[in-house]
């Protein structure tokens, strides 16, 4: 999963940058709601972590504007405002959710992936597949009942591929959710790790579209 964290005091933006990476989250690390508003038009996230006292631009109305453009990714506020009031005011313009601080990490850990649950339309772990279940929360593979070892970025591209299966996923699209704006990956990077799926579950799992990108087929059980 790939997070836009808007937040302008750097200990807390660096803090929670270093917890949620640990937890093989992608993180992009913004201080100011103008750069947000940006970011969020040209780039692809699943979800923003946001701040509401922004240089630039106030968290919200940067989140007015993101409804306004009809944007349904997820909205987690952080921040310090913390009358009902506040609450109230976020929820109604749009967020999904108002963690006020100071706060637990594992807390705001629990709430992200709340929101990236509800966001891809499940509601229950794990991720199922004909043989193949990804346990999201304990980030284990389980192919015919064993397990299977996959390397951390491996099993976020997998996961993508089979929440978005039936449709395509751009090459671009996939590099920009694994690695976001931080990381220069190798060009083959993407064929290394399907390589490594297909290897250890089904070769037939995930096709390649040539020149586009990949994709997961329906559930053939059904």
């Amino acid at each position: 999963m790939r997070i836009l964290l808007v937040e302008d005091e750097h200990l807390i933006a660096d803090a929670i940058k270093s917890f949620l990476e640990r937890q093989e989250y992608r993180v992009d690390w913004v201080n100011d709601g103008l750069v947000a508003e940006a970011a969020l038009a040209s780039g692809s996230f699943d979800l923003v972590i946001l701040d509401l006292g922004l240089p630039g631009q106030d968290g919200l109305d940067l989140l007015k504007r993101l409804r306004q453009d009809q944007k349904g990714i997820p909205v987690l506020i952080l921040s310090a405002r913390e009358t009902t009031r506040n609450r109230i005011e976020g929820l109604n313009l749009g967020a999904d959710d108002y963690l006020t601080k100071p706060f637990d990490m594992e807390e705001l850990l629990a709430r992200c992936r709340a929101l990236a649950r509800r966001s891809a339309g499940r509601t229950r772990l794990p991720l199922q597949h004909d043989n193949l279940t990804l346990d999201l929360e304990q980030q284990r593979t389980f192919y015919k009942g064993q397990e299977v070892v996959l390397q951390p970025l491996a099993f976020r591209l997998l996961t993508i591929l089979l929440q978005c299966q039936g449709r395509v996923v751009s090459k671009s699209d996939l590099m920009e959710k694994l690695y976001g704006w931080e990381e220069n990956a190798e060009s083959n990077v993407l064929e290394v790790y399907v390589s490594q799926i297909r290897r250890r579950t089904d070769a037939r799992l995930i096709r390649t579209i040539r020149g586009v990108g990949y994709i997961v087929d329906g559930d053939r059980r059904s």
